[in-house]
């Protein structure tokens, strides 16, 4: 039954492989179980709610929207992708539009369920699939190689490898403070780390299937003597209080007619509403699309034309996640890119997201087990994978610099500016700017011209 409807064969895949694929994704992107319930809490704090009550609401919430959009990516879209509540995007939703726009939780999830409802519209007719084609090749190479180089810094950062620095902005750990009090689990976490990057290459050359999984395990088994790892009292969390709090405060809470209390005129909220949709769309859009397409290319699923199967359904599944999302009580939910853990795992199909979405939705009641997994047991998988998928550069256009820059600033601006969507801006409006100034008029789509300039207008009026 697995076989015929996930065609598993034809993938080249197993069972077996699918599902240490699908656990593989899950402990990669499970710290948004964690982290996600204590920003939005902090933001609805900051305009009136109970920060408390929020927070067991929003962990529900994070559980949920993860569980039933990467379901929707294994059954609709039938792709190895999970989703959840972005990072960056839950940022923006609570320091900008919660804390500095002064916008109560309610409202902002009116205002992200508006950017669902329109994510829904463009899908279905097309216009996202459109967008798509109007990336330049060039630039749909680099995708790959920025995605690489962004989980590389994030898994250094998590790692404890690379440090804040006030002289270069980043530096290398002190390895010779590990007599310090205060930096001793710092290093050792940073050690651990990179063994575990050792001992994930040494298993992938020697074929070792599940090598990712076997690395993560053997530094969270690592970290329990140094308190890197620490064993809960309790292995289940107090489920009736937190599904109270979900139900009374989360869940349906949206706030459509307060959306203009804080505005002086009609016109000047349908503004900032309209600003801070197209904010949440763009960042989205351009999130997974930079996903489906750069973890699709690194797994060889993507066609002739440089496109991937079923792109509109996984389209589809992303836009119904984010509106279920704020319903449920969450930010904008948005497709993974620590699902390429799971694709580098040799996930090929549905199969793969459903096994996450299972790991997600037991997530509600034993949050504590997945919880024990510190940052230095999954950051190696990032860097792994971040250094398998920077091998795109070698397809990379790089003679015609009308080509190259554009790329070039695509892979440097994502890492640099902890944004997929980030790079991909820059490289589409420096691609217009430099193909109109060298007369290569007939190399630009009208398209690519509209999307340049809707970045530019969100960088002027609204920061993210």
């Amino acid at each position: 039954m697995l076989e015929r409807f996930f065609g598993l064969k034809e993938h080249g895949t197993t069972v077996r492989t699918e599902i240490i694929a699908g656990i593989t994704t899950f402990v990669t992107m499970a710290y948004i179980i964690f982290v996600n319930p204590n920003m939005l809490s902090t933001g609805a704090a900051a305009t009136g709610s109970d920060q408390q009550a929020v927070f067991n609401g929003v962990f529900f919430a994070t559980c949920l929207s993860a569980f039933i959009g990467t379901a929707l990516m294994g059954l609709l879209a039938r792709v190895p992708f999970a989703q959840a509540p972005g990072m960056g995007l839950n940022a923006f939703f609570t320091f900008t539009v919660m804390i500095g726009m002064q916008i109560a939780y309610p409202q902002a999830l009116a205002i992200v369920f508006i950017s669902g409802c329109l994510f829904i519209i463009i899908t279905v007719f097309g216009l996202r699939e459109a967008i798509i084609r109007a990336i330049p090749k060039n630039i749909r190479i680099a995708i790959s190689a920025g995605i690489g180089l962004f989980l590389a810094f994030v898994g250094l950062q998590g790692a404890g490898l690379v440090a804040n620095s006030d002289s270069t902005l980043v530096n290398l750990v002190d390895f010779s403070k590990m007599s310090d009090p205060e930096m001793r689990t710092t290093v050792i976490g940073a050690i651990i780390a990179f063994l575990g990057i050792v001992i994930i290459a040494a298993l992938s050359k020697l074929n070792v299937k599940g090598s990712i999984l076997i690395g993560i395990v053997v530094c969270t088994i690592l970290g329990i003597p140094f308190g890197i790892t620490q064993l809960p009292e309790n292995f289940t969390m107090n489920f009736g209080q937190q599904f109270h709090d979900f139900t009374t405060t989360s869940f349906l809470a949206l706030d459509f007619g307060g959306l203009f209390a804080n505005t002086t005129s009609v016109i000047e909220g349908i503004f900032t509403i309209t600003m801070i949709v197209i904010s949440f769309s763009l960042v989205d859009m351009f999130d997974t699309i930079g996903t489906l397409l750069g973890t699709a290319r690194k797994a060889g699923m993507l066609d002739d034309n440089g496109q991937m199967p079923r792109m509109k359904q996984a389209l589809l599944c992303d836009a119904i996640a984010t509106t279920s999302g704020a319903l449920l009580g969450t930010s904008t939910v948005t497709t993974y890119v620590e699902s390429t853990a799971g694709v580098a795992e040799g996930g090929r199909t549905g199969l793969t997201a459903c096994t996450t979405a299972v790991l997600f939705l037991v997530a509600c009641i034993f949050a504590p087990v997945v919880g024990i997994i510190p940052g230095v047991a999954t950051a190696p998988a990032l860097i792994y994978v971040g250094g398998l998928m920077i091998s795109s550069i070698k397809d990379l256009e790089t003679e015609d610099m009308s080509e190259a820059i554009p790329a070039f600033l695509c892979i440097a601006l994502m890492p640099l500016t902890y944004s997929i969507a980030n790079g991909i801006a820059f490289a589409l409006i420096s691609y217009v700017l430099i193909k109109l100034i060298s007369g290569q008029f007939k190399d630009i789509r009208v398209i690519t011209v509209v999307l340049s300039v809707l970045f530019v207008i969100r960088y002027l009026l609204m920061s993210l």
